[in-house]
């Protein structure tokens, strides 16, 4: 496109942190009121280039134009003023702060000096209802919400400012099926009000329904773009890997062996009322379900994280005693939150430190560690995993999030577990990534290990499990093979009209 209706156009943008080349001379344009998606593998160079456009980083060359007219702004703040709005992956949100403060932070009506209340608190309130949820609690702290409300809550403050061009990276992620679907409405209202969005998602089927063209990144560089109605899904996937990927689900061999973990009757309130399952040794059980139905509190409750209010938790084969994370990680049980940022990594440490940490023990004595094997420890994992990073001892908070998110999934591989508790295993991953990550989990089974999964995406749980539990409002509600699921079966009983 180069008739001049770009509404912003990118030409030879590059960045560089110290020796690793992030940009290597992007161009991208997007039109007015279309949807663009921006594809790639993660460390390819999209969240670089969105930081760039957002106003947190500042490119080493290249040029920006926003409405024919040059564009650069100094910080964030700038960059809204002047019409350019990011939503992040990770949240970005004051957590002590309530919901409505959150919203209108440094964007509060006033008069006079005085910050005019009701007139604050409408406005969060039509910046909600955009997303369907007017009804959302504008008092309380933003902390006590839920990943995927917390994601609401920072899409209406992006709405706030009515932007120009609106960057979503990964906006679906922890969202529900229902919850996608009304922001869809919202991206298309957006659109036919001639605001242009940026939109990144691994979820190449959202790209495909949503997105009018594709620009594909892989190793900081522009590889291909065009018509998203015109391209099929493995030629972009080509484009973002270098490679075909044929099968994404692929199914290792694995056979079934006895019972290793049972759970009846668990309780944990407010939201796990009721659940029964056993898992066995050797079988990939999925758990599916609305955000909120109480999935992640079942592992939370399996792993210790939260205390059990009513029922039982037996891991078959372990000594039986008071129940913490210490004594599940000594039974051989693995956890992964679905939320690496605050409560999975430490973002400030090294890979291997993150890598190790449950095993500290075995490198070195007398409280001593011993860092170069830990550091070969955990190279091991980096290079098996194909962990994008200079080496093992770079701080894990440079890593893209695709690659925090493996290097958490490698603790559990080093420690190691025999059962593995993952909740949204592969959040912000991307497709090549994906099929890696399966690959993984079906070879854990191939091996014996036990692999219960939380997944928001159906065809994953599909495609992945031999047996999928649907909860519905804080029980879980069916158990079933897989072959008895579909994705319209799994919603039925997941929205309780079963």
């Amino acid at each position: 496109m180069t008739d001049g209706t770009a509404a912003l156009r990118l030409t030879g943008i590059q960045k560089s942190f110290g020796a690793t080349r992030a940009l290597r001379g992007v161009s991208v344009e997007i039109a007015t009121a279309e949807v663009h998606a921006i594809i790639g593998e993660n460390g390819a160079g999209k969240s670089t280039l969105m930081k760039i456009l957002s106003g947190a980083h500042a490119a080493d060359a290249g040029t920006m134009e926003l409405c024919g007219r040059p564009y650069l702004p100094e910080d964030p703040h700038d960059a809204r003023l002047k019409g350019v709005a990011m939503i992040y992956q990770e949240l970005n949100l004051a957590l002590h702060l309530s919901a409505q403060e959150n919203i209108l932070l440094g964007a509060e009506s006033a008069s006079a000096g005085w910050i005019d209340a009701r007139a604050s608190r409408e406005r969060a309130r039509a910046a909600l209802a955009q997303l369907g949820h007017e009804t959302l609690d504008l008092a309380k702290p933003a902390g006590s919400f839920t990943i995927a409300e917390q994601q609401i809550i920072e899409i209406a403050r992006a709405l706030l400012t009515k932007p120009k061009v609106l960057i979503m990276d990964e906006p679906t992620s922890s969202l529900t099926q229902a919850d996608t679907e009304k922001l869809f409405a919202t991206i298309l209202r957006l659109k036919a009000q001639g605001v242009s969005v940026i939109y990144i998602s691994h979820f190449l089927e959202e790209c495909r329904r949503l997105c009018d063209r594709y620009t594909v990144l892989k190793d900081g560089e522009t590889v291909g773009c065009g018509e998203m109605k015109s391209a099929s899904l493995d030629h972009i996937v080509t484009l973002m890997t270098g490679r075909e990927v044929k099968d994404l689900y692929p199914r290792t061999a694995h056979t079934q062996g006895p019972v290793v973990l049972e759970v009846k009757a668990a309780a944990c309130e407010p939201r796990l009322k009721r659940a029964t399952l056993q898992v066995r040794a050797g079988e990939i059980f999925g758990l599916g379900g609305l955000i909120g139905a109480g999935r992640t509190d079942l592992l939370r409750t399996v792993f210790a994280l939260d205390a059990i209010d009513g029922g039982e938790v037996c891991v078959v084969g372990a000594r039986a005693g008071t129940a913490t994370p210490r004594s599940r990680w000594a039974q051989g049980v693995g956890f992964l939150s679905e939320d690496r940022k605050e409560e999975g990594l430490m973002l400030s440490q090294s890979i291997a430190d993150n890598l190790t940490l449950p095993k500290q023990e075995a490198f070195g004595l007398f409280g001593w560690i011993d860092g170069g094997r830990q550091r070969r420890a955990a190279q091991r994992w980096v290079d098996e995993l194909r962990v994008k990073c200079r080496d093992a001892g770079q701080p894990i908070g440079e890593l893209s999030g695709g690659n925090q998110q493996k290097v958490a999934f490698a603790r559990l591989l080093e420690h190691p577990a025999r059962i593995f508790l993952l909740d949204e295993p592969t959040r912000g991953i991307d497709v090549g990534s994906k099929a890696q990550i399966y690959q993984l989990i079906g070879d854990l089974a191939a091996k014996g290990k036990a692999v219960v999964v939380i997944s928001s995406y159906l065809p994953e749980l599909l495609g992945l499990c031999d047996t999928i539990g649907v909860m519905c409002r804080g029980e879980l509600a069916a158990v079933r093979p897989r072959a008895e699921w579909n994705e319209t079966e799994i919603m039925r009983v997941a929205t309780g009209s079963a």
